[in-house]
C-alpha cells in the first residue's frame, strides 16, 4: 500500500519537482499521429502503458483524439495513476464547463439547444437547479425502482430463454437494451414504451443518437480510410437525426409532467428541464446501464461457477429469511454480491476518460514526483489504469470478487466510476454522478434476481464499439 502526503498547498509538494515529459508534436500533425495511434495502431491501452513506459512516469503529455478539426486544441496533460487522478475531481482545482466528451463539444442542436447539465461546471447557477431536479426525480420515484426491475427483468429473462431455447445463444445485449429503457421509463415516468407512440424504438433511436456526439472518440471496428473521414474530421450533421430526437423528446415532454412541474417551481422552463431529463435518462442513465450490465457479465462468466455458486448460496438465504422480498435492507446482507458489483466497477469502469481545466496554476502529484501545471492547461484522466493502480491494489490487473469484503471496504475510496470516489456522495456542488447510489442499486438488483433464477451460467465475449458484447450459450435454472 502506498503511503501519501498530504499537500497543504496546490503550489508546495515535498516530493521531487519534475517536468512533465512528453511532446505534442507539430502543430496539426501531432494530433493526427497520436490520433492514428490511438485508434488503429496501437489502440487505447497500448496507447497509455507505451508512453508511460517511455517516459517512465504516469504523467505526460499527449493528445487526445478527436483533434483535427473537431476538437480545436487536443493537447492534455495525461494522469495515469491513482493519486494524481483524484485532483480530476476537486473543483475548487479544476473547471468542468463543456468537458463531458473531452476536448471537443457536440453541437447544442443534439440536445434541444442548451447546454444540459454533463456540460455545465458548478459554479454555474443552473448546475445546482437541474441536478436538484434530478435528485427529486431519484426521490420521489424510489419506491418505485424495485419493483419495477423486477417486473421489467424478469420478463428479460424470459426473453433469454426463449433464444436460448430457438437459436441456441442469445444476445444479453440486445435485450438488456431494451429491457433498460423499459425499467428507467417505468420507474421514473410510469409508463411502459411498448405501450406509447414510442413503442420499441427508444433504445435504437437512443443509439444514433448518442453515437453522433459520441463518434468523434469511438471506432466502429471500420478501416481507418472509412472512418477517419466520417467520425474523426468533422462532427456528423445533427439535422439528419432531429427527427429521431424529436421521437424522444416528445416520448418525455408527454410523460414527465410531475417532474416538470418541479422544474418550473425552482425555476426551469420545461423545455430546458425536459431535454435535460432525456439526457439523463437516456445519455447518462440509460447508457450506463447498457455499457456497465454487460461488463458485469463479462467478468462474472469469466470468474466460472465457484463464483456463481457462491453468489446464489448468498444471496437465496437472505431473501427467503425476507419473506422472500428483495428490500434495500436485505441487499445490505450480501457482502460478496456488493464486492463482486464494486470490482467490475474498479477493473473496468463503464466511463473511462475524465477532464477538467486547471482554475489556476497548481501542483499535482504522482506517487514518485510533483508536476506543474498553469492555469487553462486541460487535464485528462484514464480511469482503468488509475483503478488498476499497482501501488494502490494488490493483484490489480486481477478480477477478485471478495476484493471489498470487510477490511477491503476501506478500499473503496479508490473506486472512482461515479466521477468521485465510492466513499464519497453526489451533492449540488460537485460533479459526482446524481445517480450513483441509483446506478449501485440496480446492479446489486440484477444480480440478485439473475442467481434467484439460476445457478450458473455461459458466455461468450466479443468487442463492441461502446464496450464488450455478451452472447449466453447456456442458462442453468436454479436447482436449490
Amino acid at each position: 500500500m502506498a503511503t501519501y502526503v498530504e499537500v497543504r498547498d496546490e503550489h508546495f509538494s515535498l516530493l521531487p519537482l519534475s517536468e512533465i515529459p512528453g511532446s505534442y508534436g507539430l502543430p496539426y500533425a501531432g494530433a493526427i499521429a497520436d490520433r492514428l495511434d490511438f485508434f488503429y495502431y496501437q489502440g487505447t491501452h497500448k496507447f497509455f502503458s507505451s508512453r508511460a513506459q517511455k517516459y517512465n512516469s504516469t504523467v505526460f503529455r499527449a493528445n487526445m483524439p478527436p483533434g483535427p478539426f473537431i476538437s480545436s486544441n487536443s493537447k492534455v496533460i495525461v494522469l495515469l495513476d491513482g493519486k494524481s487522478f483524484q485532483v480530476l475531481f476537486d473543483v475548487s482545482k479544476v473547471e468542468k464547463k463543456d468537458l463531458f466528451t473531452g476536448t471537443y463539444m457536440p453541437s447544442t442542436s443534439l440536445t434541444g439547444g442548451y447546454r444540459v447539465l454533463s456540460y455545465l461546471d458548478p459554479s454555474e447557477p443552473k448546475h445546482a437547479k437541474i441536478k436538484q431536479l434530478i435528485f427529486y426525480l431519484l426521490h420521489s420515484r424510489k419506491n418505485y425502482f424495485i419493483p419495477e426491475f423486477h417486473k421489467t427483468y424478469t420478463e428479460m429473462f424470459d426473453s433469454l430463454e426463449k433464444d436460448l431455447s430457438s437459436k441456441g445463444e442469445a444476445s444479453f445485449d440486445k435485450t438488456n437494451d431494451q429491457a433498460a429503457f423499459n425499467f428507467l421509463a417505468r420507474a421514473y415516468y410510469g409508463v411502459y414504451p411498448p405501450e406509447t407512440k414510442l413503442g420499441s424504438e427508444g433504445p435504437n433511436l437512443i443509439t444514433i443518437w448518442i453515437a453522433f456526439q459520441l463518434g468523434p472518440i469511438l471506432t466502429a471496428g471500420l478501416s481507418r480510410l472509412i472512418e477517419e473521414p466520417l467520425l474523426h474530421t468533422f462532427p456528423l450533421p445533427p439535422f439528419l437525426i432531429k427527427g429521431k430526437y424529436n421521437k424522444l423528446y416528445d416520448f418525455f415532454k408527454n410523460y414527465s409532467g410531475v417532474i416538470l412541474d418541479e422544474a418550473e417551481r425552482i425555476g426551469l422552463s420545461r423545455d430546458e428541464a425536459c431535454h435535460n431529463l432525456l439526457f439523463t435518462t437516456c445519455f447518462n442513465t440509460w447508457g450506463g446501464l447498457k455499457k456497465f450490465f454487460p461488463i458485469m457479465f463479462k467478468w462474472i462468466s469469466q470468474a466460472g461457477t465457484k463464483l456463481h455458486s457462491q453468489l446464489a448460496q448468498e444471496i437465496r438465504p437472505v431473501i427467503k429469511s425476507n419473506g422472500g422480498k428483495v428490500t434495500i435492507a436485505a441487499l445490505e446482507q450480501m457482502p460478496l454480491m456488493k464486492s463482486v458489483i464494486y470490482e467490475c466497477f474498479r477493473i473496468e469502469p463503464p466511463v473511462p476518460y475524465q477532464y477538467g481545466k486547471a482554475k489556476k496554476d497548481l501542483i499535482i502529484e504522482s506517487h514518485d514526483s510533483s508536476y506543474k501545471v498553469k492555469k487553462g492547461e486541460m487535464l485528462f484522466g484514464f480511469q482503468p489504469f488509475a483503478t488498476t493502480d499497482p501501488k494502490i491494489f494488490e493483484r490489480a490487473e486481477e478480477f477478485v470478487p471478495d476484493r471489498f469484503v470487510d477490511d477491503g471496504e476501506k478500499m473503496l475510496q479508490y473506486v472512482l466510476w461515479s466521477n468521485g470516489p465510492e466513499t464519497e456522495s453526489p451533492t449540488l456542488d460537485n460533479k459526482q454522478c446524481a445517480g450513483k447510489d441509483f446506478v449501485v442499486l440496480v446492479s446489486r438488483l440484477l444480480l440478485v434476481e439473475f442467481f434467484l433464477r439460476y445457478d450458473s451460467f455461459q458466455a461468450t465475449v466479443s468487442s463492441s464499439a461502446l464496450g464488450v458484447a455478451v452472447t449466453i450459450t447456456s442458462l442453468k435454472r436454479a436447482t436449490y
